[in-house]
């Protein structure tokens, strides 16, 4: 499991009864969470001094229940910086998690001694965009919400990188791939976070288990000839890492060499010290 141990503005602080408790800077909120199985073990006292509760419905969706955060709010992961809002569907615009994958990919950005582009599907918030950007890579990054991509800009701005060489692309990002083979670009390093699930502007549907192969196809066409590395995250409880460590092995490392690593992301739970699995990674890189 891939964890970060560098967090101070955000704290998983106890797990029960499909929730989790958490530290988002100085505010507490509570929030569903399908891989909490377990009950009745709530603890902390923090259960009880909430600034916002996001339950599930019945009938589908949810609901702030409770909502007494900001508009907005900003917090730190080392010198980059992030504004948090309260979305629908629970999220905040940042995965936490995905700090343990920020660290990896930035220090083999920082150890490379070569200019290095990178290109990030499914950007959202820009967690890595800013991370790589601040590694020292030139960015681009690739979404299909322009507000998602507005708050991107606003997190590069906040970490200090508002004149950094990122290009902000507002497109589907399989027919973004597509063109970019048609007009021969190439990139060092790919991210790559797609949903489990979606709907296309013309209405098709999108399952990740059932266009991941395509996807790695394509985007693999992209690497340059030094390629440093290629991330893919998932939150498909389906879609094992190893899964997709098999389509990097055949699509990537069959061409290249390198090294595949696969492992479940993990946030660690104040109260028992235990770790919250949080999705999956595989990991391709040149030693």
């Amino acid at each position: 499991m891939w964890f970060s141990e560098n967090w101070k503005d955000y704290e998983l602080l106890d797990t029960s009864d499909g929730e989790r408790l958490e530290r988002w800077g100085n505010l507490i909120l509570i929030r569903p969470d399908p891989q909490i199985i377990w009950k009745g073990v709530a603890k902390h006292p923090a259960w009880k001094k909430a600034d916002g509760i996001y339950r599930r419905s019945h009938s589908g969706g949810g609901a702030w229940v409770k909502n007494n955060l900001p508009e907005s709010w900003k917090i730190q992961y080392g010198d980059l910086g992030f504004v948090l809002r309260p979305m629908g569907f629970k999220h905040t615009g940042l995965f936490p998690e995905q700090a343990a994958n920020w660290d990896w990919f930035s220090g083999l950005i920082r150890e490379a001694n070569r200019p290095i582009k990178v290109l990030n599907l499914f950007a959202y918030t820009g967690g890595a965009t800013v991370a790589a950007a601040k590694a020292g890579a030139s960015v681009v990054h690739v979404d299909a919400s322009k507000g998602i991509v507005a708050q991107a800009k606003e997190n590069a701005a906040l970490s200090g990188l508002a004149d950094a060489p990122i290009r902000y692309i507002v497109d589907d990002c399989k027919k973004f791939v597509e063109r970019e083979i048609r007009r021969g670009n190439h990139y060092d390093g790919i991210i790559m976070d797609p949903p489990s699930y979606g709907r296309g502007p013309g209405g098709e549907v999108w399952k990740l288990e059932e266009s991941i192969n395509e996807l790695i196809t394509l985007t693999a066409q992209l690497l340059s000839d030094e390629p440093l590395f290629f991330l893919v995250n998932s939150y498909t409880t389906g879609l094992s890492p190893l899964t997709m460590s098999y389509l990097l092995e055949l699509k990537v490392r069959a061409r290249y060499g390198g090294v595949i690593e696969s492992g479940e992301l993990g946030l660690k739970v104040t109260q028992t010290g235990a770790f919250l699995p949080c999705g999956a990674s595989s990991r391709w890189y040149l030693k």
